[in-house]
């Protein structure tokens, strides 16, 4: 039976959200699919609903062409399982905890892999009971500090989440390779452009990692590629190592005065004017060692020091520091975290040794000092003096100064050079809207997940992890299928197939537009028939507009002499057609 709006729980809004910061924001509630319950956090309507299961039917669909089978675990857990794999602290404020009435410690789950692991060993104890692929369609729970663009990123949220268990490497990768080739298949029925990017594992943990990200201007995500085919998003590019200089020909450090020059481009400006190098060319902020210390606040609390040396045309991209540091929070040092430590002078710090120590014993500052990976041995640099208003001009890596390391902290830019000699790389911004990982061994060993191989020995199992966001690829379907008046579904999701509209009062309208639209639900397409009788057409078409049914069919005057006329939202055409000859235009 078709749907008829009259009775349906649907109610559509003139003017846009407040709050709404992107178009399927604004769409979405506007046209009746979900309403805001607080911030990050929404209800969904019936007419949401049935996009919202018609891409989880597609996901359901491939999943199980992949081999995986369905389950379904609660949202609300005990923390046990968590913290014997250390993500109860890790997780840290982005994790919702309660406690029960007997002072219990409870979550809601930002993932799964605890309880599927602990399902698994439960369950299963020989090789011969794998591969196994599961999965589930759940709510997951993050507390963001900053919910935004509606449901692209929210503190509630509805994920596919799969997970491959495996007694060897090898079956590892068959089971990874077919989860990777179902989710090209899901966005592929969905019209979804996607890349495939390395991606850094990050609390999740593992080793091989790649994110399916789509390529939009709106996207919180940066990725890199080149036109030879590598693809990365930021947190995992490389920097290309350039090699080692020999130095014995170089002349030896000088310290100048350099004053009132706090920042890079005053050095830069100082040091032409006032000590211009012998071979003519200019200074620029290449040949500065920029050195940034950073404040490390650790999963217990203690908060640290670090001081990153890098390129002076670079900044630290605090995304890439996450990942170096994680599972630690990472931030610009305050003025209170600098104060306790009277070596480091503002504007001026750097790794010049104090004189008499032995290279290698101490940093200057006595903090760790890390440095980009362009700073080899044998790079000469115009970098702090730790004194005020002075400088070190040609200090050289390896021969006049030590470091306790490398760090990719520093910002990516259009022009580097890929890792795998791909040649240059691009930015660009994305969407993430599926992510797969090969967990290796973490959990499945936190959680004692073992089985007898075909020796009667115990294996520790490996696992992989697939994840795909439903609600954001919803969210990502409509803030690319749109047009001023409204939304327009894909058919692939679309909420029905045809929205049949009553435009006019006379009986003969009524009669007809019932008449098609029984006949459409009787061909096995879903109708939303428009039957309203006191609201003009005028209301029906734009409600039509904002709801986005990719085909309608209008039923008014010529109902009469046994016409309709067909509107494809989709390419605006619109079409004069015989009722007897509907069914030729939607075979």
């Amino acid at each position: 039976m078709p749907t008829r709006l009259s009775s349906y729980f649907l109610r559509t809004l003139r003017e846009d959200p407040s709050d709404a910061e992107v178009t399927s924001h604004r769409l979405l509630v506007r046209a009746g699919y979900i309403r805001r319950q607080a911030p990050g956090i929404f209800a969904w309507l019936p007419i949401g609903l049935r996009v919202k299961n018609k891409i989880e039917t597609i996901v359901r669909e491939e999943m199980a062409e992949s081999g995986a089978f369905e389950v379904h675990f609660p949202a609300l857990l005990p923390r046990e399982p968590y913290e014997v794999t250390g993500r109860w602290d890790e997780y840290g404020d982005g994790l919702f905890r309660l406690q029960d009435r007997k002072g219990s410690d409870l979550l809601l789950a930002p993932t799964h892999e605890e309880v599927f692991t602990l399902l698994v060993k439960d369950l299963y104890n020989s090789y011969k009971d794998l591969p196994l692929s599961i999965y589930q369609i759940q709510d997951k729970y993050r507390d963001e500090a900053r919910p935004r663009a509606g449901l692209l990123r929210g503190r509630e949220f509805t994920m596919k989440d799969a997970y491959s268990f495996d007694y060897t490497d090898a079956g590892l990768d068959l089971s990874y390779q077919a989860q990777r080739d179902a989710y090209e298949r899901i966005f592929t029925r969905l019209g979804l452009e996607y890349v495939i990017v390395k991606a850094d594992a990050g609390a999740m943990g593992g080793s091989r990692s790649e994110e399916f990200l789509h390529p939009t201007p709106i996207g919180e995500d940066t990725f890199v590629r080149s036109a030879g085919g590598y693809a990365a998003n930021v947190e995992a590019f490389t920097t290309l190592v350039p090699p080692v200089i020999d130095w014995t020909a170089l002349p030896a450090a000088e310290v100048h005065d350099t004053p009132d020059t706090p920042t890079i481009q005053t050095l830069v400006d100082s040091a032409n004017a006032n000590h211009p190098r012998t071979d003519g060319r200019e200074w620029t902020a290449a040949d500065t060692l920029k050195n940034i210390v950073l404040a490390l606040t650790n999963l217990d609390g203690t908060r640290e020091l670090v001081i990153v040396g890098v390129p002076g045309d670079r900044d630290v991209d605090l995304k890439r520091a996450e990942v170096v540091f994680a599972p630690a929070e990472v931030e610009a040092a305050n003025p209170g975290d600098l104060a306790k430590h009277p070596g480091l002078v503002t504007g001026y710090i750097g790794p010049w040794a104090p004189a008499g120590a032995v290279l290698g014993d101490t940093s200057a500052t006595g903090i760790r000092y890390l440095v980009d990976p362009r700073v080899v041995d044998g790079t000469a640099w115009i970098t702090g003096a730790n004194e005020n208003g002075r400088h070190v001009f040609g200090l050289v890596a390896g021969r006049d100064f030590a470091v306790d390391g490398t760090a990719e902290v520093a910002n990516v830019r259009a022009g580097d050079p890929a890792p795998d000699g791909s040649g240059p790389v691009e930015l660009a911004r994305g969407v993430e809207i599926g992510h797969v990982f090969q967990l290796g061994r973490k959990y499945a060993e936190a959680l004692g997940l073992k089985v007898l191989d075909e020796n009667g020995k115990l294996v520790t199992v490996t696992m992989g992890s697939y994840g795909i966001g439903i609600t954001r690829i919803l969210a990502l379907l409509a803030e690319l299928n749109n047009d001023p008046k409204g939304l327009i579904w894909p058919v692939s999701v679309a909420p029905f197939d045809v929205h049949v509209i009553a435009a006019g009062r006379d009986e003969i309208v009524f009669e007809t537009a019932a008449a098609v639209a029984a006949t459409l639900e009787a061909t096995g397409r879903e109708v939303l028939y428009d039957d309203r009788r006191k609201v003009s057409p005028g209301v029906k078409f734009g409600d039509a507009e904002l709801i986005g049914v990719p085909q309608i069919v209008i039923v008014g005057r010529g109902a009469v002499d046994g016409i309709v006329e067909l509107w494809d939202r989709r390419t605006g055409e619109r079409i004069q057609c015989a009722v007897d000859n509907l069914g030729a235009h939607f075979a």
